[in-house]
């Protein structure tokens, strides 16, 4: 994505108070959350828990437009560039933005968008925003057409990255993280299929993107939980038996944690932060799911016995995340990549100490860098042989296997279907 270009001339000065931020409680809380991804590099999610207290609606549809208006940042930015003489305060910028928004992307009446964000910004720069969403809204779509879209929403260093692992492919991807995930569900053994979802190839439950998973029967009764069709693989693929003893390494939020109880296995789960482990116990609890929770760096993590099956779903820079978390472009550099890829290569080879002979283990990652992939599954770890996924294993996505029998899912694959999450997954076994 091209940042916008500062014009001789341009104020960089605090703005002021907004007008009335009182009178526009979704607006409001919309422009504080991209300000919190943008201008302060805080996670979108981590922005919302922050806010101030506010009906589930608001804060539902603030969310809504602050997600659309990073989705499609640089297209939105392509689009008021030509109608602003010289760079706004980034607030002002943001409330521009988040107007564009709505106004090209989610069809809020022209009244409602241009009068509402005007209240956002202070009173000397009311006059340009409502001069310039006045413009926008007078284009309509038509002004999003004729513009490269996906190249304009995908920042230079990804873009190249991922034409370079992914050739033309690259543009599918983009154009994948332009629109809203649907809601997939992870449902307990047993469940009775929840009604109006659709069955993947691989056993996820699948609701329409914007269904409100508190509002489903099959969530509210603890039988369910949110997990990308991506995201679930891993632990179908390591294929657990009832009474085995298995650890799930970087474990939180604990959607693998709880697959791998449900399947009647002794889980062990490690989380290094205390917020996440908690997080991973409720998520346990509501599921009515029993896991042993131990807080620990699960690369120098030492508990005394070996393990039947391991899974390390490792850290990473979650690139493969993008439609469901939009922020993560504007929150990662290319230095995160080597950083992470840099932890992940102690944990694999902690991982492989801690199995026993002949035991199972699934690395993976949320990620669609290489780096974070197939490098380090390409390099693996002392004792460690592969074992690879077989195409009936993954129904419906025999051709994301690779020769080496290693699963690489893309945001476009599926793409009748809403996609899946990009995730990197191979499997070893201890010699």
């Amino acid at each position: 994505m091209k940042p916008p270009v500062r014009r001789p001339g341009a104020t960089r000065s605090a703005p002021a108070r907004p007008r009335s931020p009182a009178g526009n409680p979704t607006r409001s809380a919309a422009l504080a959350l991209v300000g919190a991804v943008l201008d302060r590099r805080r996670g979108l999610e981590e922005a919302l828990d922050a806010l101030p207290p506010a009906a589930a609606r608001d804060r539902a549809a603030a969310h809504r437009i602050a997600a659309a208006g990073l989705r499609r940042l640089g297209s939105l930015d392509a689009v008021l560039e030509p109608l602003l003489r010289r760079e706004p305060p980034p607030e002002v910028r943001n409330a521009l933005r988040i107007g564009a928004a709505e106004l090209l992307l989610l069809e809020t009446p022209p009244h409602a968008a241009v009068a509402s964000c005007v209240d956002l910004v202070p009173r000397p720069f009311a006059g340009l925003v409502n001069a310039v969403l006045r413009r926008v809204a007078e284009q309509g779509p038509a002004a999003l057409e004729e513009l490269d879209g996906e190249r304009l929403d995908t920042p230079g260093w990804l873009w190249t990255a991922w034409h370079g692992a992914y050739g033309p492919a690259v543009r599918a991807i983009a154009r994948a993280h332009r629109l809203p995930a649907p809601l997939d569900l992870s449902l307990l053994p047993g469940t009775e299929w929840p009604e109006g979802a659709e069955r993947l190839p691989t056993g996820t439950a699948r609701f329409p993107a914007g269904t409100r998973i508190t509002e489903l029967p099959v969530f509210a009764e603890g039988r369910a939980w949110a997990q990308d069709a991506a995201a679930a693989l891993p632990a179908r693929l390591l294929d657990v038996r009832p009474g085995e003893r298995v650890a799930d390494l970087c474990a939180a939020p604990g959607g693998k944690t709880a697959q791998l109880a449900a399947a009647g296995a002794r889980v062990v789960a490690v989380e290094r932060d205390g917020h996440r482990i908690q997080r991973l116990r409720e998520n346990l609890a509501r599921l009515s799911l029993e896991a042993e929770l131990v807080q620990a760096d699960a690369a120098a993590w030492n508990p005394g016995e070996r393990f039947d099956a391991i899974l390390l779903d490792a850290p990473c820079s979650a690139t493969g995340t993008i439609r469901r978390h939009p922020d993560v472009p504007h929150l990662k550099r290319p230095s995160d990549v080597g950083a992470l890829a840099g932890l992940q290569r102690p944990l694999l080879a902690a991982a492989a100490r801690l199995l026993a002979p002949g035991g199972r283990l699934v690395f993976a990652t949320c990620s669609l860098q290489p780096e974070e992939g197939e490098a380090q599954a390409r390099a693996g770890a002392p004792g460690l042989r592969p074992d690879p996924i077989r195409p009936e294993e993954v129904p419906g996505l025999e051709a994301a296997l690779s020769p080496e029998g290693w699963l690489r899912t893309r945001p476009d694959l599926w793409g009748g279907q809403g996609g899946l999450d990009g995730f990197f997954i191979a499997r070893f076994r201890a010699e």
